[in-house]
């Protein structure tokens, strides 16, 4: 039997009703009605298919099918929470892929080697409390019940009280804590949020690794003046000074590093922000990303030699500081292999990738074997309402997905 768009297709419009911003994007903060909603929704299509389900402390849910068997499962899933006023297929495509392969099986009355576990990871998109994957991090034992109570909301509530007050038993997460072998494999399908498969005419993006990170603050102090009355060659400019440093970021991410290698500044702030006073302070942001951490090095490395240059140049004092970072995920060779025999078999057109993006993949990958299926994203649009994927790519990822997880967990097939 084959996969069934029609089925995702009409689950994927019943789960997008549950949005705070109809008219404008989706918006599903974890632990808001409209994730308990969608939750309800789904754990439903759940129990009909006879999964046994499991909730942890933080609001992961983790459903098996094919209880028969005791050996590590294959795990398949994403998340279904979004940014405000993000698209529709981030995360929740994954998700609902997954569903539909659990289907197939049922149908197909297939005999497992390896249950199959659907997950849905929780507060992926950090949207609540400023940190991304916090469900996969707790899952993994990357994230303690001391650093959630730490974690605030903009209303000042931590995820322990959030995660409380959503009915979940946050005490219990340690015990809820993979560990390896408990897990054969962990496949995620997910949508590209770049253009690259669009691109290169391709269905399908078999993901060979997850991009690292680092996360900087920089701050420029100068001296606050007149904006007309101070002379231009009296002046100490911490705005003059944050636009050559900005400037250069660019030149160093695209002539100084790796083809791999992305640098971006979104997000600036300037004391007192008046049009026509002097700023005497501001700060900005550089998100830098790569799949080889030698990249990363080579713009952090510009970078602090060129931020010591203009405050010397412009009498500014300043400094810069790591605030966040991640490590690059090579994921599994074997795990791949499979997919490239699979999508070969099938003729989809596919090609290997790296994800810019980080997913909860990547916090799977200290546990157990992981692989990643992306399917295109039109325009290379995603976090925003115009996201979108064609059904006919959401169709052969969900097959590949099907065609993997069989690879890896179906002894044989009976007839009906």
């Amino acid at each position: 039997m084959d996969i069934s768009i029609e089925r995702i297709s009409s689950d994927l419009e019943n789960v997008v009703r549950f949005n705070q911003t109809p008219g404008n994007g989706c918006t599903r903060f974890s632990y808001s009605k409209e994730d308990r909603q969608a939750r309800d929704y789904i754990m439903e299509l759940m129990s009909g298919l006879g999964m046994s389900i499991n909730v942890d402390g933080v609001g992961n849910i983790r459903a098996r099918f094919g209880m028969e068997s005791e050996s590590p499962a294959i795990m398949i899933g994403s998340h279904i929470d979004t940014v405000e006023n993000g698209g529709k297929y981030d995360g929740l495509i994954g998700v609902l892929a997954a569903l539909e392969t659990i289907r197939v099986l049922k149908e197909e009355k297939a005999v497992l080697d390896h249950p199959i576990e659907l997950i849905i990871f929780a507060e992926e998109e950090g949207s609540n409390f400023g940190v991304t994957m916090l469900g996969s991090k707790v899952l993994t034992g990357k994230l303690t019940i001391d650093e959630l109570k730490s974690l605030k909301n903009k209303n000042g509530i931590s995820a322990y009280e959030v995660c409380k007050n959503f009915n979940l038993n946050i005490e219990g997460i340690e015990k809820d804590v993979i560990k390896k072998g408990e897990v054969l494999s962990m496949i995620e399908l997910h949508i590209e949020q770049g253009a690259v498969l669009e691109t290169e005419k391709k269905s399908i993006g078999i993901v060979q690794a997850i991009t690292g990170m680092k996360t900087f603050k920089v701050t420029l102090e100068g001296d606050s003046n007149h904006a007309g009355t101070t002379p231009m060659n009296l002046r100490a400019d911490p705005m003059a000074g944050a636009a050559k440093v900005i400037a250069s970021i660019q030149h160093a991410a695209r002539n100084l590093a790796l083809p791999t290698t992305t640098a971006t500044v979104g997000r600036l702030f300037c004391t007192p922000n008046m049009a026509n006073v002097i700023p005497k302070k501001v700060e900005f942001y550089i998100d830098i990303r790569d799949v080889e951490p030698e990249g990363i090095k080579r713009v952090v490395d510009y970078i602090t030699e060129r931020l010591c240059e203009v405050s010397k140049e412009d009498c500014l004092k300043s400094r810069i500081e790591l605030i966040g970072k991640s490590s690059s995920v090579k994921l599994s060779s074997s795990v791949i292999s499979l997919m490239e025999q699979a999508a070969a078999e099938s003729g989809a057109p596919y090609m290997k990738i790296n994800s810019g993006a980080v997913h909860d993949s990547a916090m799977m990958a200290d546990v157990t074997d992981v692989g990643m299926i992306f399917i295109p994203s039109i325009g290379g649009k995603s976090h925003c309402p115009e996201e979108y994927s064609r059904v006919e790519d959401i169709k052969a990822g969900c097959s590949l997905l099907l065609k993997t997880v069989k690879s890896l967990a179906v002894r044989k097939s009976i007839e009906i």
